[in-house]
């Protein structure tokens, strides 16, 4: 029998869970949308995703694949369905047919990821940004992200422990933008280690505050040490914003 493959496109407040992945004894995006998947397909659905947020950490595009032994006949009455189906901090975009060897992780060429900074304390942010009472040095900070477009190896910012069998990335663009009464870091790479946005917004803000030079951040990167660079960033001020694929991948 041939297998259809689908990618799911949605996004979430990840407040509520323990991050992306399924864990044993914690609830997860995944687990969420894989047990609503099952009961509306009627079958037993495994999905993967693009990646793995952190507890905490937001996404406002995440992708997913998952096979079905069946056609999906209407697409959009299913993410309809879905939507009804799951909590309210969980929505549905879109459901896109695929080729059969169309891979939510491993084709994905592109990722991008935004950082929120408060610098005014409203209740209204709080769950969603990171609200620091002093503003650091913007100038400083973009001075030190211009030092991560010319390297490559970024384990100094990858969790320790960690299984990845490289720790390269491209990163093609990080700048800090102030706007309105929020600062906000946006970068971009193929590729993301874990906690590595987090951790090298800590680093910055170190930085932005004058606690560590400009200088500090090759420093840093040439020393392929996690216990060189900053503090890891608090997760609620985190998103996941933007993957991109090759077009050839996608059927309708």
């Amino acid at each position: 029998m041939e297998v259809k493959r689908y990618f799911i496109e949605l996004s979430y407040n990840g407040g509520a869970y323990h991050g992306w992945q399924r864990q044993p004894n914690a609830i997860s995006v995944q687990h969420v949308l894989e047990e609503s998947l099952s009961k509306l397909l009627r079958e037993n659905i495994s999905i993967l995703g693009a990646g793995r947020t952190d507890t905490g950490v937001h996404a406002r595009q995440m992708f997913a694949h998952f096979d079905l032994t069946t056609v999906i006949e209407d697409q959009k009455e299913l993410v309809f369905l879905l939507n009804g189906f799951l909590p309210n901090d969980i929505a549905i975009k879109k459901i896109h047919r695929v080729i059969s060897s169309a891979h939510a992780r491993f084709d994905a060429s592109e990722r991008s990821y935004e950082y929120h900074i408060a610098s005014v304390k409203d209740p209204f942010y709080a769950a969603f940004h990171h609200y620091l009472k002093n503003k650091p040095d913007i100038d400083l900070m973009n001075q030190a992200t211009k030092i991560l477009l010319a390297y490559e190896d970024f384990k100094c910012f990858s969790r320790s422990n960690t299984d990845v069998k490289t720790f390269l990335c491209n990163i093609k663009t990080a700048e800090w933008r102030p706007e309105g009464t929020s600062l906000v870091f946006y970068i971009r790479a193929n590729r993301f280690l874990r906690n590595m946005v987090r951790a090298i917004v800590g680093t910055l803000l170190e930085i932005g505050f004058k606690k560590r030079a400009v200088e500090d951040m090759e420093r840093i990167i040439k020393s392929r040490d996690r216990s060189q660079a900053g503090f890891s960033a608090p997760a609620k001020g985190l998103y996941l914003t933007e993957i991109l694929y090759p077009q050839d991948l996608f059927i309708d």
